[in-house]
C-alpha cells in the first residue's frame, strides 16, 4: 500500500522542511520495520517549490495470518474468506495507520525541535492514496472528512475492471485531500479514519484503543458530526468501549463550552468512597452543576445509628411513592446510591442516572453490578453522561425527577441554566431537590465557624433563602412546592438538611405568555 504527502513552499520557506517535520531526510530512502511488513520512506521530489515524502509498506500475508486469527485479527473479512488471496497488502487500512504511527511517530506528536513554528502552524498539504477501503462508499469519505478543514475532499471509486465497466465500481476509493492543516492533524486524522472507512482492524481492541482514539482525536472528534460511527467503528463495535469512549468525549465537549479544564469537571469522587463524620457518603461534588451525594459536613453527626445520607435517600423515596412516580431521573447521580435504593423498590420500573463525572459513573456501574445483573433488571436502570445546565431531550417524559445535593454545588449565575433544563424543558410530574441548611452548621462539633460543609459547595442557604428561591421556581414555571425537613429538626436552627418538593399544576404559565417573552428567557438560559 501506498501514500505520499506533498507541500509547497517559498525561499523563504521551503517545501523541504516537510523533511524536519517528519524527521525523514529527503536525501535518503529508509527501511522501517513494522509488525507485520517493511515500511520505505523515499522523496520522488525535494525542492524549494515542492517536496513530496511517500511510504511504501509492504505487507507479508502469511505473516499477517499467523499472527492473527478470527475476528478483529485476521484483517478484515475478506481475509477469512481467503486468507492468502485478500486486499490487506494493497488497501490503506489499519495496518498503514499503524505504520504512520510506527515511522511518523514525532511528527504524529506535533513535535519538531527544529522547526517548532513550522510543526505549530498550518502549510499547504495534498495527501494521495490509491486504495482505500471505504464501506460506507465515496460518500463516507465526504462525511468523514469534510468537517475537518480541508479544502479539498476528492474520493473517486476505481472500477472494478476497467475494461468491464458494466461491472460498475469496487468498493475502494482512490483518496485526495487538499487544504492547509497542521501536519500533526492530518496525520491523526489518517489515523483514526483509515480503520473507520475500512471498519476492520487487523489487531485485538483492547480498552488501551480508547485512550488512543482520545489522543489523536484531540482538537476534532468531540465536535465532529459522525462522532458516533467514528467512535463505534475504530473501537470494532464493542459497546462498552465505545460507550466509555462516548462519556469522555461529551466530558472534553463539556469543558470547551464553559471553557475549564476537563480537571475542574471530573474532580467527582475518589476510587474509594468513603463515608464522613455526619455519615454522607463521600466524593461527588462536580463543577458545572452534575453532582450527586458529597461530603456535606466536617463535623459529627448528631446520631451514629441512621446516617444523615441513609435519612435523605429514605425521605427523597417516600416524597416519590407519595407521588407514585414510576420513573425518576436521578440528576446528579454520583457513585449510584439512589439509584441502588430505587432499584430495590420495584415501583419504580425505569432509573435514569446523569453525572458529569466519568469516574463517578464507572463507580455507580461497579456498586449496581451492572455487568451481572439480569436482562430484565438491566432493562431498568440507565446510566450516562451529562450536564445539568444543558437541555437534553432524553430527560422529557419521566415521572419525577431528583436533586439531591446538587444546586449548591453550582455558582449562583449557573443556576438558572438548571432550573430552565430541569423544570422548563424537561418538565417532570414532580421533583425533588435537598440542601444542606447553613444554619445548621453550627451544630457540628467540628466545623470550624463561618465554613461550608464541603470545599466545593459555592453556597448553602438558610432556610428562607431555600425557600424564596424554591417559590420563584414554582411560580415561573407552574409547580406546586411544599417543604420537608431532613434529619433532626432542630427548634432553633431547624434540620441538617432541608427538601423542597415540586408538583407540575395543570396549567404551565409559560403558555400563557407572549412567544417573544419565551424565547427570550429560553435563549438567556
Amino acid at each position: 500500500m501506498f501514500l505520499t504527502i506533498s507541500t509547497t513552499g517559498t525561499p523563504e520557506r521551503p517545501a523541504t522542511d516537510l523533511g524536519f517535520l517528519l524527521h525523514k531526510h529527503p536525501d535518503r530512502a529508509q527501511t522501517f520495520s513494522t509488525s507485520h511488513g517493511t515500511a520505505q520512506v523515499f522523496y520522488p521530489e525535494a525542492s524549494t517549490e515542492r517536496c513530496t515524502a511517500a511510504m511504501l509498506l509492504e505487507i507479508d500475508p502469511v505473516a499477517l495470518v499467523r499472527r492473527g486469527k478470527g475476528k478483529g485479527r485476521g484483517g478484515a473479512p475478506d481475509a477469512a474468506l481467503a486468507q492468502y488471496v485478500n486486499d490487506r497488502p494493497y488497501a490503506a487500512s489499519s495496518l498503514l495507520a499503524v505504520a504512520l504511527s510506527t515511522v511518523f511517530k514525532s511528527a504524529l506528536r506535533g513535535v519538531c525541535t527544529a522547526l517548532p513554528e513550522r510543526a505549530a502552524n498550518p502549510l499547504p498539504l495534498r495527501i494521495e492514496i490509491p486504495a482505500v477501503p471505504a464501506r460506507g462508499g465515496a460518500e463516507l469519505v465526504q462525511a468523514l472528512f469534510g468537517p475537518l478543514g480541508w479544502a479539498s475532499v476528492r474520493a473517486e471509486p476505481v472500477p472494478l475492471d476497467e475494461r468491464f465497466p458494466q461491472w460498475g465500481d469496487s468498493r475502494y476509493v482512490q483518496l485526495v485531500l487538499e487544504g492547509e492543516l497542521r501536519l500533526a492533524d492530518a496525520l491523526r486524522q489518517l489515523y483514526i479514519l483509515l480503520p473507520v472507512l475500512d471498519d476492520a482492524k487487523h489487531y485485538w481492541v483492547a480498552p488501551d484503543e480508547v485512550d488512543k482514539l482520545l489522543r489523536a482525536g484531540e482538537g476534532w472528534l468531540a465536535e465532529h458530526p459522525e462522532q458516533q460511527l467514528i467512535t463505534s467503528r475504530y473501537l470494532a463495535r464493542r459497546w462498552g468501549l465505545t460507550r466509555q469512549a462516548m462519556a469522555r468525549l461529551e466530558l472534553v465537549r463539556l469543558a470547551e463550552a464553559d471553557d475549564i479544564d476537563i480537571e475542574a469537571i471530573d474532580n467527582a469522587v475518589e476510587e474509594t468512597p468513603a463515608e464522613d463524620a455526619d455519615g454522607t457518603e463521600a466524593g461527588d461534588a462536580t463543577e458545572a452543576g452534575d453532582v450527586g451525594e458529597a461530603r456535606d459536613a466536617a463535623g459529627a453527626a448528631p446520631s451514629k445509628e441512621v446516617s444523615l445520607a441513609s435519612r435523605r435517600r429514605e425521605a427523597i423515596l417516600t416524597a416519590l411513592r407519595d407521588a407514585g412516580a414510576s420513573s425518576v431521573l436521578d440528576l446528579g447521580c454520583g457513585q449510584g446510591q439512589l439509584v441502588q435504593a430505587l432499584l430495590k423498590d420495584a415501583r419504580f420500573r425505569h432509573i435514569f442516572g446523569v453525572d458529569v463525572s466519568v469516574r463517578a459513573l464507572t463507580i455507580a456501574a461497579r456498586r449496581l453490578k451492572l455487568d451481572r445483573m439480569s436482562e430484565r433488571q438491566a432493562e431498568r436502570v440507565t446510566l450516562t453522561q451529562g450536564a445539568l445546565t444543558y437541555t437534553d431531550k432524553r430527560l422529557k417524559g419521566y415521572d419525577a425527577a431528583v436533586l439531591s445535593e446538587v444546586i449548591e454545588h453550582l455558582d449562583p449565575p449557573r443556576l438558572p441554566a438548571l432550573e430552565y433544563a430541569v423544570f422548563g424543558s424537561a418538565r417532570p410530574g414532580t421533583v425533588v431537590v435537598t440542601t444542606p441548611n447553613v444554619e445548621y452548621n453550627v451544630r457540628w462539633e467540628t466545623l470550624p465557624a463561618g465554613h461550608v460543609r464541603h470545599g466545593d459547595h459555592r453556597f448553602e442557604w438558610t432556610r428562607a433563602e431555600f425557600r424564596d428561591w424554591a417559590g420563584e421556581v414554582a411560580r415561573r414555571h407552574g409547580y406546586d412546592v411544599t417543604y420537608r425537613p431532613v434529619g433532626p429538626d432542630d427548634p432553633e436552627v431547624g434540620p441538617p438538611t432541608q427538601m423542597a418538593v415540586f408538583t407540575a399544576t395543570a396549567t404551565d404559565p409559560r403558555t400563557t405568555r407572549t412567544t417573544q417573552t419565551t424565547r427570550k428567557e429560553e435563549k438567556a438560559a
